[in-house]
């Protein structure tokens, strides 16, 4: 029907010799321009070359998001300055004035774009880093509140987080573990039988998966599994308004809600790391036996003559600060997403790689910190 129908139909140009009146009329939506959208907005761009043009938009019947876009590009994306309108369609006009600069594709034609898109992910990293150093000081004030009031511990949340990110994980952890330390020790085996150097392969072993591996598995595969659950978890108590519900009855966020998820993590992280070590060294040891025919018996009993205790408390102390970063980090984006559902994928991606990040991050300040840990020179 549309194909038929003139652009003048949309619009009536008035002229009393004292002001110019652009009357539009009709159904300014996506369905009744089809494909008169162009020409329409063509048509309209000419007018609006007259700034004294008095635009009355007063004798629409419909107007959809597209005819308001429509007329937004026709004035160069700012308000004319004689307009008539309904009020219905004045809500639409300050909706899209609200809108960001970016979402309206306004950077395009501007040369430095590049330098914005950098300032904007500086402010972003600085807003997230601000957030998450106020969060760790109000952990910090919350365990002061806590050993004054030691009645007040919320243990129940502190054993369900335990369960949940300790506990569930034991499966996950010691499958990929198990496969990490049969593949470790495979290629290691091959390259020591080339030197005649068979029995060192409980020192190689011992030292990658109880000082580096078996923490940094342990951490990544957490902060995948129970980070993204911790973020999703906030971000549908807020879609949900379970957070503005805790507000309103007193019940503070951090000490219910943030406080039992790091603590938790805290307590669990370096006994996943242990459980994580020993399962991917069992792996090895198989591995070692069928490939180098090195007897269960020797790898036992050689392991703590070759690994000095030191890697075993380095691992477990990486575990304790990785597990306190995932929970902080999971709470952080947690709270930062906004009541909707977009936002709520955005916000546990964010938060995924970023924790991950986060555990690489550590993981070398340990290494380089402690060097001289538990080596023997």
């Amino acid at each position: 029907m549309n194909k038929h129908k003139s652009v003048r139909d949309w619009y009536q140009l008035v002229d009393d010799g004292t002001v110019q009146r652009l009357i539009l009329t009709g159904n300014l939506t996506l369905a009744a321009l089809d494909n008169n959208f162009r020409q329409l907005s063509g048509e309209l761009s000419r007018h609006a070359q007259n700034t004294r043009i008095l635009w009355d938009l007063s004798d629409i019947r419909r107007m959809d998001t597209a005819g308001i876009v429509l007329l937004w590009k026709v004035w160069g994306e700012k308000r004319p300055d004689a307009l008539i309108l309904r009020p219905e369609h004045e809500k639409m006009l300050k909706r899209i004035e609200n809108l960001p600069k970016a979402a309206l594709g306004l950077k395009r034609g501007n040369p430095f774009w590049p330098i914005h898109a950098i300032g904007d992910q500086f402010l972003l990293l600085w807003a997230n880093l601000s957030g998450m150093i106020r969060m760790v000081g109000q952990l910090a004030l919350d365990s002061l509140f806590f050993l004054r009031h030691p009645a007040l511990i919320p243990w129940r949340e502190i054993s369900a987080n335990l369960y949940r990110t300790g506990a569930q994980a034991l499966g996950i952890t010691a499958l990929v573990g198990f496969l990490i330390g049969i593949v470790l020790s495979y290629l290691s085996s091959e390259q020591l039988q080339m030197f005649g150097a068979d029995i060192f392969i409980v020192n190689i072993l011992g030292i990658s998966i109880i000082r580096e591996l078996g923490p940094l598995l342990a951490a990544i595969l957490v902060a995948g599994r129970s980070g993204s659950s911790m973020t999703a978890q906030l971000g549908v108590m807020r879609v949900t308004q379970e957070l503005d519900a805790l507000t309103v009855m007193g019940i503070p966020h951090s000490q219910r809600l943030i406080f039992p998820k790091i603590i938790g993590l805290g307590l669990a992280m370096p006994l996943l790391v242990l459980w994580t070590s020993a399962i991917a060294l069992t792996g090895g040891m198989v591995a070692a036996e069928i490939q180098l025919g090195l007897s269960y018996h020797y790898f036992v009993h050689t392991l703590p003559e070759s690994v000095p205790i030191g890697n075993l408390w380095l691992g477990l102390g990486k575990g304790v600060v990785c597990g306190m970063a995932i929970a902080l980090i999971a709470c952080h984006f947690g709270l930062r997403i906004k009541p909707n559902t977009e936002s709520l994928g955005e916000g546990t991606t964010t938060s995924v790689v970023t924790s991950i990040t986060i555990v690489i991050i550590i993981d070398a300040i340990f290494a380089i910190a402690f060097s001289d840990v538990g080596i023997v020179r």
